[in-house]
């Protein structure tokens, strides 16, 4: 259940309540969105999103992360994963990426088919209803979903969003009007490590992703960097 604090009700509700092509088509004019990933801020890689537009009605966004984590100078976990969203009139058709975390590899194949999601991924093989987002971020559609789709795996992550408020945040040299949402897994019996709980600040005009945060192994900080 979506849970947002009462004095800002009516703002949410005629801001998110538009169909989910109408958020895809926010983005149209965005060509590059890049982050710098920083753990126990120290900065370990960069998580990287390019997007491109043809005839007018498809929108293809690519993604790839890439970290690594070192101890004494020694690299001691290695990730890499890379992604494709496909977009035609504003619904997501089509999604595939593959994942390696260290010698471990993952995966999601996923399309839509019937008016349903059909995946096959490295933790589910199943169906899911288009009012499920995968769950890569810089769709602000995420935030009014019931459950979100794991990128990395494919499992369905069912979660509840409460909205913390209005926030000035500064990264590097700029400040940014953001809207601050936390993401949490609805599913109390799941194990610790599969638990969501994520911080996420959209800018407030533009709805542009700025900057994410979560506990992990440590504390991990996505940051803006470029944004064009």
């Amino acid at each position: 259940m979506l849970r947002i604090s009462k004095l800002f009700t009516i703002f949410f509700f005629i801001i998110f309540s538009c169909p989910t092509n109408a958020h895809v088509q926010h983005y149209d004019y965005l060509n590059l969105i890049e982050f710098d990933i920083y753990r126990n801020n120290n900065h370990v890689g960069k998580h990287t999103f390019s997007f491109e537009s043809s005839s007018g009605s498809k929108l293809s966004v690519k993604s790839e992360i890439k970290f690594e984590i070192k101890k004494l100078g020694i690299v001691v976990y290695k990730y890499f994963a890379e992604g494709t969203e496909i977009f035609e009139n504003g619904v997501l058709i089509k999604f595939n990426s593959k994942t390696k975390q260290n010698k471990k590899e993952k995966y999601v194949n996923m399309k839509l088919e019937n008016d349903k999601y059909v995946i096959e991924g490295s933790s589910y093989n199943g169906d899911a209803p288009l009012e499920y987002v995968i769950g890569t971020w810089w769709n602000h559609s995420i935030i009014k979903a019931k459950a979100q789709i794991s990128a990395v795996s494919g499992r369905i992550i069912e979660q509840n969003v409460e909205f913390l408020g209005k926030e000035k945040i500064k990264i590097g040299d700029k400040t940014y009007n953001t809207l601050h949402f936390n993401f949490i897994s609805s599913d109390k019996k799941l194990a610790k490590k599969k638990k969501l709980n994520t911080h996420v600040w959209y800018e407030e005009k533009t709805f542009n992703w700025v900057k994410a945060s979560f506990d992990k192994s440590g504390k991990w900080e996505y940051r803006l960097t470029t944004l064009k």
